[in-house]
């Protein structure tokens, strides 16, 4: 028996990066885990809005807001792959037809058409719209892990869409009971 013969998947799971995180993509992030497997693993940075909101995002895409709560709704920046793409994290009352089921109550979509539904109000119950994705190649995510880049704890559907983006980052830490900011960046060094 090889010691990868077991294999722990984090799929649904908060990645909320330690304070030693020094990349400035992930620096003071919670990520959340849609797909990990021995292949590697990718998740949606949910709580880092850009500078773009949902009325310009459907200007470019020529598409017509008729929801008005919606037009100053953010856009995240979900991570640095595809950083053009959209991604549609959302509740899993809604199915396109090329939409991910990520658990029975929370899928992932990366259509026009979820967003012309949204636009019309009639998308899922609640969403979170991103522009990019984070993504991890074979063996990667669980070196970080080992690192301690990352604390993981199971994902939590009143942080990931009822929690405001800048509260996020404490509740998630929150799920695990503990408060990041009593945490050290210089963990085991005096």
């Amino acid at each position: 028996m090889t010691m990868n013969a077991f294999f722990d998947s984090f799929k649904n799971h908060f990645l909320i990066s330690m304070p030693h995180l020094d990349d400035p993509h992930f620096e003071h992030t919670v990520i959340y885990l849609c797909e990990h497997t021995k292949a590697g693993a990718m998740g949606i940075i949910i709580n880092r809005p850009s500078n773009v909101d949902f009325t310009e995002l459907a200007d470019h895409l020529g598409i017509q807001i008729h929801s008005p709560r919606l037009t100053s709704e953010p856009i995240y920046t979900g991570g640095p792959v595809e950083s053009e793409r959209g991604f549609i994290l959302h509740t899993a009352d809604k199915v396109w037809s090329n939409t991910l089921r990520v658990t029975d109550d929370i899928s992932l979509s990366a259509s026009l058409e979820a967003l012309e539904e949204i636009a019309q109000g009639a998308g899922p119950e609640a969403f979170r719209i991103t522009l990019g994705c984070a993504g991890w190649d074979a063996g990667q995510l669980e070196g970080e892990i080992a690192n301690n880049d990352w604390l993981v704890c199971e994902a939590d559907l009143d942080v990931l869409f009822h929690t405001p983006s800048d509260m996020q980052f404490t509740a998630a830490t929150r799920v695990l009971g503990i408060d990041i900011t009593r945490l050290s960046p210089d963990i085991g060094h005096g």
